[in-house]
């Protein structure tokens, strides 16, 4: 299954990757975000490990996310109040782009040895925020298969999504959710709402390689170094979400993505209940064999779905020819062909809604 038609990645170059994250950011309404990642541009002919680590990068920086790890190190500077000078910048006080590459010097140049480690792991961007494209695509699903879901997520992180079935959602004016949870999904909402059909979640549990448990007050500070600074909401519900975690902690295990889909879909699967792969803004980060047996351990089970146990796969992941992030959508039995939802922003800021209302029975 294409998740997204233009799956070659190739970059040409250091640069053309810090170029891409740098427009992928300011379409994702976060210049300040920006100007930090054109900003490491200073760093590559600068004598610093951190500098010669980026200017000598072997991967595809677009694909490894590459800025976007540095990024997080700059934050977590200023979080941990090891560095202050980047909090003009962070509060759009500082917009000139000279001057914000001279701070980014200056900082790496004196936290060289803080900043290089920050380059050996993907960023960890788990937003709960996207699982209001989730939950619109189960709202969408219930009334094609059994509105009791099992799900499952692959690239959890911290398992922010995994807790969305303690979340209140209110998606263009349909609700659903826990109506008394702390954390409320309500994105800027364009197009006619989701279906407000019934949705039971039974279960959810999620696999990432290196998970992060928010429980933990350093992991946690962490996670938050990889959230945009500018987007305040997002830091703010990221609290909350930490503090629910505190009170239960979400159901993520360390494992490989394929390995632990195929052992997944070997299990029994209740009558009644849809089993559900999902995942959001991952899939370019597993490897393209990786990929391929998820796929084929889909195909494998889809062709053994019923109506009693069916099987859906719902993504929310980015189409990097057009910057847009896509929701979409299989099921089986009776729906193998994909379908596109809508798109949503990366973090959940709106939903654009794409089906129609169904017309009402009689």
């Amino acid at each position: 299954m294409a998740v997204n038609q233009n799956e070659s990645l190739e970059v040409p170059g250091v640069q053309d990757g810090i170029a891409w994250q740098a427009r992928h950011s300011e379409m994702n309404d976060a210049p300040v975000t920006a100007r930090i990642v054109r900003g490491l541009n200073a760093l590559l002919a600068d004598d610093t490990e951190t500098g010669r680590a980026i200017a000598g990068w072997q991967g595809l920086p677009r694909e490894d996310a590459m800025p976007l790890r540095l990024a997080g190190g700059f934050h977590h500077l200023h979080l941990t109040g090891a560095d202050a000078r980047l909090g003009p910048v962070y509060a759009g006080e500082v917009t000139d782009q000279d001057a914000v590459d001279a701070i980014l010097l200056a900082i790496t140049r004196e936290h060289d040895a803080r900043l290089r480690p920050w380059l050996d792991g993907p960023p960890q961007t788990n937003e709960a925020g996207r699982s209001a494209g989730i939950m619109a695509a189960l709202l969408w699903l219930s009334g094609k298969v059994a509105p009791r879901f099992q799900l499952l997520e692959i690239g959890s992180s911290a398992g922010a999504n995994t807790m969305m079935d303690r979340f209140a959602f209110d998606l263009g004016g349909v609700r659903t959710g826990r109506a008394d949870s702390s954390v409320l999904i309500r994105p800027e909402w364009r197009g006619p709402p989701p279906p407000a059909a019934p949705v039971e979640i039974a279960s959810i549990r999620g696999c990432d390689q290196a998970p992060i448990d928010l429980a933990d007050p350093v992991a946690a500070l962490r996670l938050k170094s990889y959230c945009w600074p500018e987007n305040t909401a997002r830091l703010e519900r990221l609290d909350r979400i930490v503090a629910l975690a505190k009170v239960q902690r979400p159901d993520v295990v360390q494992a490989d993505a394929a390995d632990w889909i195929e052992a997944r879909l070997a299990e029994p699967q209740d009558s009644g209940t849809t089993r559900v792969l999902f995942h959001s803004i991952v899939w370019q980060y597993i490897a393209a064999a990786g990929r391929a047996r998820i796929e084929a351990a889909m195909a494998h089970a889809g062709s053994k779905a019923t109506a009693e146990r069916p099987l859906a796969w719902v993504m929310l992941e980015t189409n990097r020819a057009t910057f847009r992030h896509e929701i979409r959508v299989r099921y089986w039995p009776g729906g193998e062909s994909e379908r596109l939802l809508g798109c949503a922003h990366a973090h959940g800021t709106w939903v654009e809604w794409a089906i129609p209302p169904e017309p009402s029975p009689g």
